[in-house]
């Protein structure tokens, strides 16, 4: 209702006039096959074409709505609330000529990511802030991106934009995909009386800071040993590994996102020659599937949040528990008890004893 009232006001300032789209941007030929996809919310959709479509690699944005269970909803449905969707804007694009880091970075420069109750003067869960990740590496990106927007020192209240994984999009109606380039005068009128305009005028001008993560492909930031464990699910080989007889004191984190994983409290030497553990460092950092490959039926561990393969878990361990998470050394990094504070998990010291 809001937008409504704003588009009127628009007219009444502007005229109804019709602009007609400028030139596009000569387009570069891409490898279809190459393309990728990202997601964002971030309000008004109108809003969140154009800086997107502006960029080279960019090869297509896609006004629609994401996030919800209603099925190809409509705009009236999806503006009113209900359906659980958010106005996004879908990218296709060319990570050869552009990373994902670099549209995390535009991104965060179009929206209020401290709004929890809409953006601007679209007020709602539909207009809410979100990235829809399609795959572990975006959602490790999209991650690192969030921290640094919260360490840039621009925003007081605290950061609130989700990080979901992608599960539908359903494209929005023909009217509003370019409505800024078919109805420019308008847009421009909304864009301004809604408040977007000037808060990225205020917040981001004369403001040199880069939002966009270390997106150095995970290939290269990784050994070829974590690689292949981590994210092909291989298994490294036993006594022979950097973990198995570790006897020091300190805490496990995951190898690609640093997520706390393990405490050397609950380690214990197995006989197995891989780290073996009785139990995680908390439940909600590991997550436990069903895996049958090689004629076999085990129970397999996985990083909650980086989606890490990490090993297997048994029934055959030390009491209380009585379970043993045999943990590949290739997926963790040992981070010591004296090096905690350093590193920035000081709060797992009272783990230990001084």
């Amino acid at each position: 209702m809001i937008r409504i009232f704003l588009i009127i006001a628009a007219i009444i300032l502007a005229g109804l006039y019709f602009m007609p789209a400028g030139a596009e941007k000569e387009k570069k030929v891409h490898d279809m096959d190459d393309l990728e996809k990202a997601t964002f919310a971030g309000g008004c959709f109108w809003c969140m074409e154009p800086p997107f479509e502006e960029l080279e690699g960019v090869v297509e944005v896609t006004a629609g709505y994401s996030g919800g269970e209603t099925e190809d909803p409509t705009y009236e449905q999806v503006s009113a609330g209900g359906t659980g969707h958010a106005e996004v804007v879908q990218v296709v694009y060319d990570p050869k000529t552009i990373s994902y880091g670099k549209l995390l970075d535009v991104f965060w420069r179009q929206i209020d990511p401290t709004d929890d109750g809409g953006q601007f003067a679209d007020r709602g869960g539909q207009y809410r802030t979100a990235i829809f990740y399609h795959d572990s590496e975006q959602k490790r990106l999209a991650e690192e991106s969030r921290e640094k927007v919260k360490e840039s020192g621009l925003f007081e209240k605290p950061i609130i934009t989700e990080i979901s994984p992608y599960k539908n999009f359903y494209r929005a109606e023909e009217h509003h995909q370019d409505y800024y380039k078919k109805r420019s005068v308008r847009y421009s009128s909304y864009k301004e009386l809604s408040g977007r305009s000037g808060y990225i005028k205020n917040k981001w001008d004369g403001k040199d800071i880069d939002l966009a993560p270390d997106d150095k492909p995970l290939k290269e930031k990784l050994t070829p040993l974590q690689y292949k464990v981590t994210q092909e699910d291989g298994t490294e080989p036993a006594f022979n590994n950097e973990y198995w007889d570790e006897k020091g004191e300190g805490i496990y984190v995951d190898v690609v996102s640093g997520e706390p994983l393990f405490s050397s409290n609950d380690k214990f030497d197995s006989g197995t020659g891989w780290p073996s553990f009785t139990k995680p460092i908390g439940e909600e950092k590991v997550e436990e599937k069903v895996d049958d490959a090689y004629g076999m039926v085990r129970t397999e561990v996985r990083s909650s949040d980086a989606d890490s393969h990490l090993g297997h878990v048994f029934n055959d361990g030390p009491s209380p528990e009585g379970t043993r998470y045999c943990i590949n050394s290739a997926s963790l990094r040992f981070i010591p008890k004296e090096e905690l504070e350093a590193e920035g998990y000081g709060e797992y010291l009272e783990h230990f004893s001084s």
